[in-house]
């Protein structure tokens, strides 16, 4: 029997892209399938998501809570100023192919810009309904809404998601057949609080909203909502899935993951090759692999024109894709830029975020001009230029659940110089002599998120290269790992398999 998955997420790289959760909605589906499983993704009717869709087949009416054959008081309810009722259209991903519901409802989804944020970086009024009616069609999709198509499995991604797990739980009916339910936390720092008088807008009931349920310091909580109401959980790394069990990476919630730590399984991201591989990736030509490593050499020359560094090919180029926050540890990165620079290094910065880390930085660019530089921003043609033409990339985080840009730095033989918190330390392996010695060393970690622990760290990458031979057999070695798709497509597929009925073979 073909196991069918509704993969429920909110973004999907190339159209909607914020963070890593868009790149994983890419590469994750797909790598289901070629295992065998029927996945449709359920996504909301944001602009540059219906721009890539090609409709195709039946629209579905998403009905509100209460109305006829639901239970009264369960699900959101319809507002007059959103105007129709909500609807779902099937189409497929123009580019991918991949099956595909768009949620559509009047006055939520159709604007511009980020999907969480408005033009100040403030949430948008209306999140908690945006999500609400997304985890409520995920319900009712998971209950047989499509009666042509049942999902198996209900697979949610992230706090946007939350709602659907409490909704199925409460759809839930003895005897009937309900889809297992499984969700993913990329970073539980995002938690989708909201105000407790929204419950009847949600439709929530009281049964719900207590300690052991959804709520949250009095508020409510999309995420705990998935953390108690869904059959399994996972994370991005097997590092953060221990983590985020203690206080200090726990984000308040550490209690509750204890308490369903059995059910809870790190898997590590995986990295798409059609999109990250030097050798194939149009946006840094020539291509490059572990033997032929010239169209590198290029790289490094084409992103210090763009950025405006000197030409140096001996300069060890540092750099950062990145946002540019205190999470990602980048308020120490200042602090060392002078003594990067005294050493002969170079840095390349292309991010943004917080206002006095940004103006940090255009000191240090007015400091040393031609040896540090920075574009405010994101733009995906410089983030490839910059991972494939860099010595080193910097992800100095105070936490990271996965992080897929040390995986694109070893891929493109960038070497990664991290913190070891979650899915770095899974992925990175210091460049001590014990590891270069074993071969194991791809990279630069430290433990203490201060100044001299990030200092000492590069001084290792200086005096690495120093040692070219040893440069280059770390850097082959890094080239050589792969962290696909297909592993992680496999890991999710057994944790399916612990939580269906016996009577689904996965």
């Amino acid at each position: 029997m073909t196991l069918k998955v509704l993969y429920v997420c909110s973004e999907l790289f190339p159209l909607l892209k914020t963070g890593g959760l868009a790149d994983v909605s890419a590469g994750l589906p797909p790598a289901l399938v070629a295992r065998g499983a029927d996945v449709r993704l359920l996504l909301p009717a944001f602009p540059g998501l219906v721009a890539g869709v090609t409709p195709e087949g039946p629209t579905l009416l998403v009905p509100a809570g209460g109305s006829p054959g639901l239970p009264a008081g369960l699900g959101p309810q319809l507002s007059t100023a959103h105007g129709p009722t909500p609807w779902l259209q099937a189409g497929r991903i123009t580019e991918s192919d991949m099956p595909v519901w768009l949620l559509h409802a009047p006055g939520l989804y159709q604007r511009a810009g980020n999907p969480y944020l408005d033009e100040h970086g403030q949430p948008w009024p209306d999140s908690a309904e945006q999500f609400a009616w997304l985890g409520w069609a995920a319900a009712l999709l998971g209950n047989g809404l499509d009666a042509g198509w049942r999902p198996d499995v209900v697979h949610g991604h992230d706090w946007h998601t939350g709602l659907a797990f409490a909704y199925l739980h409460e759809l839930a009916r003895p005897a009937e057949p309900r889809p297992a339910t499984v969700f993913t936390v990329h970073n539980l720092a995002y938690q989708g609080v909201f105000d407790a008088s929204l419950r009847p807008r949600l439709g929530l009931p009281d049964g719900l909203f207590h300690v052991q349920g959804l709520e949250f310091h009095g508020q409510i909580s999309f995420m705990k909502a998935a953390l108690k109401y869904s059959d399994a959980i996972t994370t991005v790394s097997p590092t953060y899935a221990r983590e985020i069990t203690g206080a200090e990476q726990g984000c308040g919630l550490d209690g509750v993951l204890r308490q369903r730590q059995a059910q809870l399984h790190g898997i590590l991201n995986g990295v798409d090759d059609a999109v990250w591989n030097p050798l194939t990736d149009p946006l840094v030509q020539p291509g490059f692999d572990a033997d032929h490593l010239q169209g590198k050499v290029l790289a490094k020359a084409r992103l210090q024109q763009r950025m405006g560094l000197e030409p140096r090919a001996d300069a060890l180029l540092f750099s950062v894709v990145s946002r540019l926050t205190e999470q990602k540890g980048l308020h120490l990165l200042p602090a060392v830029v002078d003594d990067l620079v005294q050493r002969g290094g170079q840095l390349a910065v292309l991010g943004s975020g917080d206002a006095a880390i940004e103006q940090a930085l255009r000191d240090c660019v007015r400091r040393h001009p031609g040896q540090v530089a920075l574009t405010v921003g994101y733009d995906e043609a410089l983030a490839h230029g910059v991972i494939a033409g860099a010595d080193v990339i910097l992800l100095p985080s105070r936490f990271e659940p996965c992080g897929l840009t040390q995986l694109y730095g070893l891929r493109y033989g960038t070497l990664p110089l991290v913190r070891a918190v979650g899915g770095l330390a899974d992925t990175v392996v210091d460049c001590s002599l014990e590891h270069l010695d074993d071969g194991s060393a791809n990279g630069f970690v430290f433990q203490d998120l201060d100044v001299p622990s990030l200092l000492g760290a590069l001084r290792r990458a200086f005096a690495l290269q120093r040692r070219a031979a040893d440069w280059r057999s770390v850097q082959r070695h890094a080239m050589a790992l792969r962290f696909g798709w297909p592993r992680a497509a496999s890991d999710y597929l057994r944790v399916y398999a612990s939580v269906l009925p016996d009577a689904v073979d996965p």
